[in-house]
């Protein structure tokens, strides 16, 4: 959590409204919807009007969990924290969005 929280405070730091996160640093516990990980982490961003990207493909780790199926699916509805494949995906719904 603590590194969540030092990322926050260099974006704010440098006046960045989104923060790309590669999917393969993030924690397996992130994955694990039973711990409450990513839920106290995508709130804090959220919290501190960040826009969160999490960057890579999620398929194999949500292909056993319903719950994070739903929770990228709902994701991406959204303004605030998006889970995308590829950087193309990112550029276009940034672009899409007017950044």
């Amino acid at each position: 959590m603590q590194e969540a929280v030092d990322l926050i405070a260099e974006a704010r730091g440098v006046g960045a409204s989104v923060i790309v996160v590669p999917i393969n640093k993030l924690d397996p516990a992130f994955f694990d919807l039973r711990t409450g990980f990513a839920g106290e982490v995508l709130q804090k961003f959220v919290n501190y009007r960040l826009r969160v990207v999490i960057l890579g493909d999620a398929t194999k780790r949500a292909a056993g969990s319903s719950a994070l199926r739903d929770l990228i699916r709902e994701s991406n509805r959204g303004s605030s924290v998006w889970f995308v494949a590829t950087r193309a995906e990112l550029d276009q719904r940034l672009e899409d969005v007017g950044r």
